[in-house]
This record gives structure tokens, C-alpha cells and sequence, in this order.
């Protein structure tokens, strides 16, 4: 051991994990700055996470329920030409207004997330996109614009992925919205879904943003032409109009749509107005039945 260093718990920067003069020198840089009563402790290797249930064996998973529902719309989705968009929003002013929210919201036991305030934006902007809100009959020979908003949320549940639906959401505010939604929620997570909640559906959103990740690229569930999926709320520096940096809470949306029948001038007129809905909540508000 040379200046009382044991080498062993050096970290080597050289070739095959040699020690360098270097790498000695900056532990020492290290031990003469820390407090004279906290011993150097070396880095432990790094590894992979815990896993409870390490299984011993080769496990057999049936593929039922939920997961075949599943594997059935994902062997058509595939069938789907997919064409894809992306983009960033700025939701300082959704923020402040989910602030207020809550507090009424504990008024009237009702939880009130992001997510409700996205669906609301995607209903309003369906209504002026209703080629968006459809899907073609069984020959391909029309494609039937859907009167009804009837929103489907990709949502995890102990049995796996299911798609319900919050009926009729170009008729509900956002109250109604959020409470269908936590409604939906409860019943996931009890597997008890009803027929009536996992079908009808006629346009998606996937929130997988709230469990990780910033990129999502969406699969469309068919019949549907058209699905959106958020990643998480991030804050992150931006430029305000002046050149000053400030920081903004953002949100990335790709959209994904069925290129037969929907073009990409469509998808991206429909992504501006659901994201000027979103940046201005009260433009959002304001058009509200």
C-alpha cells in the first residue's frame, strides 16, 4: 500500500481496469475533503434489480382474459398502416388550473388527475375532426364519422392491459369525466369491468406516461383510425420570448393514425388544436357545453 491506500479499492480508468497514478491521486483528492470521521467506502458494482420471485423453473402462462382480448386487436392492428406524429406541450397554465382543481376536488371527493383535461381537449378537437372519431364498415366502402365521443384509456391493471371507455365525453365536463375515470379505474384494478365499459370504444388515449417514459409509439386499436399516448410531465428548460431561460412543465403526445383513411395535414391540424386546448386551458373552458 503506497500513501496508505489499499489499491484494492481503487477504481482502475486504465486498460482492463489497471490503476493509474491518477486514479490514486483523485481518491486521496477525495479522502483529504470528506470529514475526518467518515471512512472511504469503494463503490459496489453495479447490479441488476432485485426481483422478489425469481422463478426456478420454466413457468406455463395461459393466455386468457384480458391478455387474449389483447393478443386478438394487436394481431389486427398489425394488419393497420400506421402513420405517426409527435409533439411537445407546454402545460405551465394546465399546472395552475389542476392546482385549483384539486382543492374542489376534495370538496366533492373526486379525484381530478391530467387526464381528464386531455380527454376533454381530445373531444373538443374531435369535434372539429370527426374523421379522427370513425372507422370503416366491414367491406371498406364508407368510413362512419361517430356521433359519440366515446374515449378509450389504455389502463394497467392486475390482469393485464385493458382499453376501456368513457362514454359520451363530448357531453360531460370535466368533473363527470374524472369521476367515470377513477370509476374505471376502481373497477380495473377489482377486474370487474363490465361488456358495456371495454367495448364501443371510438378513439384512444394511453397516459403510460404516469407509470414511466417520455417517447411512446402507439399501437391503434382497431377498428379505430386513431390513438394518442403521453409520456410523463417533465420540468425542463425552455426559452420565453425575450431569450430567457425559465423552466417549463412539458409533455411529449405521438399520435398514431390509419393511413388509409386518415392523412397526416389531419392528424397534425387535430394535434395543434389539442395541444392549443392544453396550453390555454381556458380556450378549453370556454368552449365547454
Amino acid at each position: 500500500m503506497e500513501n496508505k491506500v489499499n489499491l484494492s479499492n481503487v477504481f482502475g480508468s486504465g486498460k482492463d481496469g489497471r490503476v493509474l497514478k491518477e486514479d490514486v491521486m483523485r481518491l486521496l483528492g477525495q479522502i483529504s475533503t470528506a470529514p475526518t470521521s467518515t471512512s472511504y467506502t469503494p463503490h459496489k458494482p453495479f447490479t441488476q434489480c432485485q426481483v422478489s420471485h425469481q422463478l426456478k423453473e420454466d413457468q406455463i402462462v395461459p393466455i386468457r382474459g384480458y391478455t387474449r382480448a389483447m393478443v386478438n386487436s394487436m394481431s389486427e392492428a398489425l394488419k393497420i398502416p400506421h402513420f405517426g406524429i409527435s409533439d411537445e406541450i407546454n402545460v405551465d397554465a394546465l399546472v395552475q388550473l389542476r392546482q385549483h382543481l384539486k382543492q374542489l376536488g376534495k370538496e366533492r371527493n373526486v379525484k381530478m388527475t391530467y387526464m381528464p383535461m386531455f380527454i376533454k381537449a381530445a373531444s373538443l378537437a374531435l369535434a372539429k375532426f370527426p374523421s379522427l372519431n370513425a372507422s370503416a364498415d366491414a367491406n371498406f366502402e364508407n368510413i362512419i364519422h361517430k356521433a359519440r365521443h366515446n374515449i378509450c384509456i389504455a389502463m394497467d391493471t392486475p390482469g393485464g392491459l385493458v382499453v376501456p371507455n368513457i362514454k359520451n365525453c363530448e357531453q360531460r365536463n370535466l368533473w363527470e369525466i374524472a369521476e367515470e375515470l377513477n370509476r374505471l379505474h376502481e373497477a380495473g384494478k377489482r377486474q370487474r369491468l363490465s361488456r358495456e365499459d371495454l367495448t364501443g370504444g371510438t378513439f384512444t388515449l394511453s397516459n403510460v406516461g404516469a407509470i414511466g417514459g417520455t417517447y411512446v409509439r402507439p399501437i391503434i386499436f382497431s377498428p379505430q383510425v386513431a390513438i394518442g399516448a403521453l409520456g410523463q410531465i417533465e420540468k425542463l428548460p425552455r426559452f420565453d420570448m425575450n431569450g430567457n431561460v425559465y423552466p417549463a412543465h412539458l409533455v411529449k403526445v405521438s399520435w398514431a393514425a390509419d393511413h388509409r383513411f386518415v392523412d397526416g395535414a389531419t392528424m397534425a391540424r387535430f394535434s395543434n388544436l389539442w395541444k392549443e386546448y392544453l396550453e390555454n386551458p381556458i380556450l378549453m373552458v370556454s368552449e365547454m357545453h
